[in-house]
């Protein structure tokens, strides 16, 4: 049973509400649950070589559907995920973020900003966002003609694609999170208007055969957890 909307205007509240409806957890079972997602998760890896393995129906959907979840300022969800996977689009896009992205790499990046990236091994070239089956580019959603003023835009966004990238690595698929700059010409290639502000740009697949990835380490929870 769905329980309706409730008007509360009697009760001194001027909007409607609905009873909250949360999960049950029992308590002998929250740590369990808790170590379970973290053990999907810590599976979880940047990935820059794509299989052109198609990806099951619906999987993209839902997962967007799941960031569509996500908490926001004022409720007003200023997010849009474009999803590419038509190849002439894909290539269209690569050509674009390579040509912002070479000017990154040779004028832009300080030395230590290279240094740092050294040993993820990236450079300019960006064949993930061709040979991905697709491609989720993310804009935030700022004041326009149809949109009204966001608040907390970026932090809104970030969570929602926290959940869209969870979404989709729970189903077994590989993701990065690539954000050339500028974004601009995103608008352009994902036919967008200028209230949008492209943010992310999300290949999604499966890993090639053979795909590899740097040999990093995440820190340990005494380096990212403080007790007070």
């Amino acid at each position: 049973m769905v329980d309706s909307a409730v008007d509360d205007t009697a009760a001194g509240t001027p909007h409607p509400t609905v009873p909250l409806t949360p999960m049950t957890v029992p308590a002998h079972e929250a740590e369990a649950r808790s170590r379970s997602f973290h053990d999907v998760m810590a599976r979880r890896r940047t990935v820059r070589d794509y299989s052109t393995r198609p990806i099951p129906d619906g999987v993209v959907e839902w997962a967007v559907r799941t960031a569509n979840t996500a908490p926001s300022g004022a409720h007003v969800q200023p997010w849009r995920f474009v999803v590419i996977t038509d190849p002439e689009r894909k290539r269209a896009l690569r050509e674009a973020a390579e040509a912002e992205e070479r000017e990154f790499y040779a004028h832009r990046a300080s030395e230590e900003w290279l240094a740092a990236l050294a040993p993820i091994g990236t450079d300019w070239r960006k064949p993930f966002l061709e040979d991905a089956p697709a491609v989720i580019v993310v804009f935030e959603v700022h004041k326009g003609p149809h949109s009204p003023r966001p608040y907390y835009t970026k932090e809104s966004v970030g969570i929602a694609v926290g959940l869209l990238l969870a979404t989709l690595h729970q189903a077994g698929l590989a993701t990065l999170t690539h954000t050339p700059s500028p974004m601009r010409f995103l608008n352009e290639v994902c036919e967008r208007p200028s209230e949008e502000r492209a943010a992310y740009v999300i290949p999604v697949g499966y890993p090639a055969d053979g795909a590899r990835v740097p040999d990093l380490r995440r820190k340990e929870l005494d380096d990212v957890l403080v007790r007070l």
